[in-house]
């Protein structure tokens, strides 16, 4: 382990090991003995001392010594001398363990014990880990109980950290001291310590993890210590809405559910059978408090009292990046009606970190509100015809979707003049494989920091290379970079109107829908959601992804081909029960039910093992197949689907079509047959 070979055990070496067993289990007999019947001895105790003397990992030992203590304390008046006589002991007992097993848990945990009982004298600790670092400095066991001791002492965070930069300088692969040195810096910069503002201190950093990467690029401490740093230089602590839909400016076509006459192909067409539309507001971090108060509404749209915000997250948590409402609106009473959106006027929204929104936003759009002039439509959709190419040159982009939200919020000169600085200083590195992955990341962040439109994007071509070549590089972790490759071609559709027009198309067969399409591009993962809010008909087809995670945030989506991709269990498409619109999916030709053991499944685990599950009338019908196919049955019947493509699956079969059409009951389509009545 850790680059030491092993070696073969020399005669006399197997004949003590074999009889340290032998007294190891009489000494283990007899203590269990003792533990059992609860005999707090000194005799018993002292059994147990040299039990752990010979085994420092004998957990239930320690646990014992607890319990002994606890018995003798509970019996001797208040004699501080005697109690600290018995505290005492146990840390000489635990300091003699460790000798034994500097890496031992139960031993480390045990001191921690002790110390908290307020008996013991703290003021040699430091003294004893001093002694104890420099046998292995880099035992991280040792780092937590120093961060432990240092909360029960006055000493002060930057004397800390001037002990990290004494163990750094000795040793720069000393990964535990980068580590603490992260802990201390991250508490200082919170708080804003004199000397500690990020803009003065985070370039000061930079330069000391430099003298580690160049001094030796092969050590591995440096480079994670390199990427906190990068997290640090773009992490912006007040939460901040990224887009939203509707967005400013834009206008948006409502009706009933059916089809309109001549819908213009500027303005986003929602029909709707419940007589409402979503309102999307999608924030840089997982936030909170999004509620009626905090997000206050302006429209002449009726019955949009107190509106009631739900955050979207497959985890059902209370704080999420995606928030959404929706607004009501009578079809039947054709109009046009400004609304205004007012997001954190009053405080209440907070970041899961802690964080208040303080940057209010205020967004309008027209609602134009029609009569429903064309009954609802039951034909196929296509994936092949019916499709306008979107003209690039026009402003229509705009009206849909807002770009540059984010930008206007923040000062980021002294994040822009750090990454520079990095991305100069690491491109004399690229040729190693941390090196380009670290060059990558950097141009990636300097890319999310640009609002100049003519320069925007130019550095995504680079970035794509670089994981090109970590592909060929490095194939242990090939599927890594090739996400991240995903990410940033996605990014690099996203950064501007005129690359993501490239992508956009009118479907004629559905009120001239939004339609995105991004097929036969190798993409393993989705990102840039937040710039593809206003999408209604995604074309994910013959790519290589494993998962939907993200498509969630997309309320308009009506249509979603995922075909020919590596989707393995309906369990990876579970982010889509929370897209209500959605009418047509298409997950044929995937790998659903080819793999007999499917991991995938397990990272969610069966609702059917809640006892607060109710089985409705399909799982009280067929128990049996709800159980088979309990991942399918409870994505499945949250969809409203009319259409749905399940061939060229493992699991399909009329076994499960069967199933499928008495878990969806409005399905029209079926693996493009038209169903009977």
């Amino acid at each position: 382990m850790h680059g030491r070979p092993r070696k073969a055990s020399k005669p006399e070496e197997e004949a003590a090991s074999a009889a340290k067993a032998v007294k190891l289990r009489s000494l283990q007999s007899q203590f269990m003995t003792n533990h059992h019947d609860k005999i707090y001895t000194n005799e018993a105790i002292e059994l147990s001392t040299k039990l752990l003397e010979i085994n420092p990992e004998a957990y239930t030992a320690w646990n014992y010594r607890k319990l002994a203590v606890e018995d003798c304390l509970s019996r001797i008046e208040s004699d501080p001398n005697l109690v600290n006589s018995i505290l005492d002991e146990e840390l000489r007992v635990v300091e003699s363990a460790l000798r034994q097993n500097f890496k031992s848990y139960g031993a480390w945990h045990h001191r921690k014990w002790v110390l908290s009982k307020g008996h013991s004298s703290i003021g040699d600790e430091l003294k004893l880990l001093d002694k104890f670092q420099r046998l292995d400095s880099r035992n991280f066991h040792a780092w937590n109980y120093r961060r432990f001791v240092v909360e029960l002492t006055n000493r002060s965070e930057q004397d800390e950290l001037h002990y990290t930069d004494d163990m750094i300088n000795n040793n720069f692969s000393n990964y535990s001291a980068w580590h603490n040195r992260s802990v201390l810096l991250s508490s200082l910069l919170a708080q804003n310590a004199d000397g500690f503002m990020p803009n003065e201190r985070i370039p000061d950093e930079y330069d000391l993890v430099h003298s580690a990467i160049f001094t030796d690029p092969d050590d591995q401490s440096g480079w994670f210590y390199h990427l906190w740093l990068l997290d640090q230089t773009l992490n912006v602590e007040t939460p901040l809405l990224t887009s939203s839909w509707p967005s400013h400016g834009s206008t948006v076509s409502l009706s009933g559910a059916g089809c309109l006459n001549g819908s213009s192909s500027k303005f986003t067409t929602f029909c709707s059978e419940s007589g409402s539309f979503p309102l999307i507001l999608y924030f840089d971090q997982a936030v909170g408090g999004v509620s009626s108060s905090t997000v206050t509404t302006d429209s002449e749209l009726k019955g949009n009292g107190d509106l009631v915000w739900e955050p979207i997250s497959y985890k059902n948590s209370q704080v999420s990046c995606v928030w959404v409402t929706h607004l009501k609106y009578v079809s039947s009473d054709p109009c046009e009606y400004k609304v205004k959106i007012r997001v954190g006027n009053s405080p209440g929204i907070v970041s899961s970190r802690g964080h208040n929104f303080s940057a209010p936003y205020e967004f309008v759009f027209t609602a134009h509100v029609h009569d429903t002039v064309k009954d609802s439509q039951e034909g196929i959709v296509s994936w092949t015809d019916g499709f306008d190419i979107w003209d690039a040159k026009s402003k229509d982009l705009n009206s849909l979707i807002t770009l540059d939200q984010l930008e206007a919020e923040i000062d980021f000169k002294w994040r822009q003049e750090a990454i520079d600085s990095e991305v100069e200083c690491f491109g004399i590195l690229s040729d190693s494989k941390i090196g380009k992955l670290t060059l990558a990341r950097l141009l990636m962040a300097r890319e999310a920091m640009v609002s100049d439109d003519a320069v925007k994007g130019v550095r995504y071509e680079e970035i794509l290379q670089l994981y090109n070549d970590l592909m060929a590089l490095d194939s242990s972790h090939y599927q890594y970079y090739k996400d991240e490759h995903s990410v940033a071609f996605l990014h690099k559709v996203t950064s501007s109107s005129e690359s993501l027009s490239r992508h956009l198309f009118r479907y004629r067969g559905m009120n001239n829908l939004v339609c995105l399409r991004l097929n036969n591009l190798s993409l393993s993962r989705i990102a840039s959601v937040e710039k593809l809010l206003f999408v209604q008909m995604l074309d994910l087809s013959h790519n290589e992804l494993h998962s939907t995670e993200g498509l969630e945030a997309m309320q308009l989506l009506s249509c979603l081909n995922l075909s020919h991709n590596r989707i393995r269990s309906f369990s990876a498409l579970d982010s889509l029960r929370h897209v209500k619109q959605l009418k047509v999916l298409d997950v044929s030709h995937n790998h659903i039910g080819k793999h007999s053991v499917d991991t995938t499944r397990y990272l969610c685990s069966s609702p059917l093992s809640n006892s607060e599950w109710s089985p409705d009338d399909v799982g009280r019908q067929n128990p049996g197949l709800v159980t088979k196919y309990w991942d399918a049955y409870f994505v499945l019947r949250d969809l409203n689907l009319k259409q749905l493509d399940i061939a060229g699956n493992e699991i399909s079969g009329n076994e499960f079509s069967s199933f499928v059409l008495q878990i969806v009951p409005k399905l029209v389509w079926l693996d493009g047959q038209k169903l009977g009545n």
